[in-house]
């Protein structure tokens, strides 16, 4: 099997974008679907005593993350990475702070510019990426080709061919990776996805999200760039564009940037929230590792935000609709509706158990409502869904037991694929057949959407 390549070698030919040897060289032995038997392979063995980590890309997505990991004893954070040296060096102060006052090594976190410092540091367990999505692929395969664990924020991948990688280096590696689509582990989700799976609704016909507008081109004009950024770093392994802090804020990044919203570094909310809410689409359909078979895109679609669909092989077709809650489940016999603090099953066409707003639903909770649909149709449930109450306390504990988490990487690479897909269908007007298992286009397609050209010496 040829191992894909992740990153540093200069000398290497440009990526061959034809569907061989995208076959050939992402997703490797690709005859067996990428499927991953579910939590029981694992690596030889558990790491012992506290478990070191990195934190790559420092943004305010990672001031989050970091906090987080900052809360469980067994994690010690040895290094931050980010290529703004204010940013980094803001981190390293923070956790300093931090164990300065509750207890520590006593040795100073390092800060650094280059994520291979950390990647590729020996004394390190694992990392966490929150790095805009061109480099989610390229540092999490340093990552794992090195030993270590991952967490990595969604979409796991920019492009399908990244996603194939990571899959195969995951699996060649035998790593613990965790894809920070973190409503698998919020109770509302995963009941609603429970509720559908166990044929509450009856069959399920169609499904609508709600997850904002496409990518486009990158268009913002240049400006002064701040003192202490590598900014031909940031851009890696994407085109180098004039710097705007609308793709990277000046200071501490108190925002969401922009960059999500382009093609070159991101995919719209087609790719941020769709690694939401499409995900849960896959949960509650079984499609995990799996995926769409066929993408319709909108008749006018160069100037469409709304209408791509994906089509399921038993007939269910996803579109992107207008909607104030995430996801909504279409059943012959009732509807699922399921939002961040939203609830609703709806059967006979009247609520049954409802939160979707404290206006709207006075004198109840989504917590309540939850519990109610629970305990009344999921009681003796045939099929029970993976239960994790924390993104990040679920991958701390698939890195003792050496598990696979609720969000691996075949999961996380299955969603983003399905992200890309509908992406394709706003971008190219695509109206394809595709093949969920060997990711190849069977008509409509063409094989150079599923990669990219990488600038320099970054290449998957």
């Amino acid at each position: 099997m040829n191992v894909p390549v992740f990153y540093r070698p200069i000398s290497m030919n440009p990526t061959n974008s034809s569907r061989r040897s995208f076959l050939t060289t992402a997703a490797g032995a690709v005859a067996a679907p990428f499927i991953l038997p579910s939590r029981i392979w694992s690596a030889n063995a558990a790491p012992s005593g506290r478990i070191r980590m990195g934190f790559i890309g420092m943004g305010m997505q990672m001031g989050k993350l970091i906090s987080k990991f900052l809360q469980y004893p067994e994690i010690e954070v040895v290094a931050v990475c980010d290529v703004y040296a204010m940013r980094r060096e803001m981190y390293k102060a923070k956790v300093d702070e931090h164990y300065a006052k509750n207890g520590g090594t006593g040795k100073p976190c390092a800060a650094v510019n280059d994520f291979r410092e950390i990647t590729e540091r020996t004394d390190i367990d694992a990392v966490c990426i929150a790095t805009p999505d061109h480099w989610h692929a390229i540092i999490t395969n340093s990552a794992l080709s090195h030993g270590k664990d991952v967490y990595c924020e969604k979409p796991l991948t920019h492009n399908i061919h990244e996603a194939t990688s990571v899959v195969e280096t995951m699996k060649k590696h035998n790593r613990v990776l965790q894809t920070g689509s973190m409503q698998r582990s919020s109770k509302e989700f995963r009941v609603a996805c429970e509720l559908v799976r166990n044929g509450v609704i009856g069959d399920i016909k169609t499904i609508t999200i709600s997850i904002g507008d496409p990518a486009a081109p990158n268009a913002y004009p240049e400006e002064a760039k701040p003192e202490g950024l590598d900014w031909d770093r940031w851009c890696g392994p994407a085109p180098l564009v004039p710097f705007n802090h609308e793709l990277c804020p000046v200071g501490e990044s108190k925002t969401y940037p922009n960059w999500r919203k382009t093609r070159e570094f991101g995919g719209g909310m087609i790719t941020d929230w769709g690694a939401h809410h499409i995900d849960i689409a896959q949960w509650g359909l079984g499609m995990d590792e799996n995926g769409p078979v066929e993408v319709r895109a909108p008749a006018n679609y160069k100037t469409a935000k709304r209408g791509c669909q994906l089509v399921y092989a038993n007939g269910t077709v996803l579109t992107h609709a207008e909607g104030s809650m995430g996801c909504t489940f279409h059943g012959t016999e009732g509807e699922v509706n399921v939002g961040r603090g939203q609830f609703a099953l709806s059967m006979g066409g009247k609520d049954k158990f409802a939160f979707r707003s404290k206006e709207a639903s006075k004198g109840t909770s989504v917590d309540r409502e939850v519990a109610l649909a629970e305990r009344e149709f999921l009681a003796n449930a045939k099929t029970k869904l993976y239960v994790s109450k924390d993104q990040i306390a679920d991958f701390i504990s698939c890195m003792k037991s050496r598990q696979q988490p609720i969000c691996h990487a075949g999961v996380g690479a299955s969603s983003a694929i399905a992200c890309h897909l509908m992406n394709f269908g706003y971008w190219h007007g695509a109206n394809a057949k595709w093949n969920p298992t060997e990711h190849q286009f069977i008509s409509g397609g063409d094989d150079k959407w599923l990669t990219r050209e990488y600038r320099g010496e970054w290449k998957v």
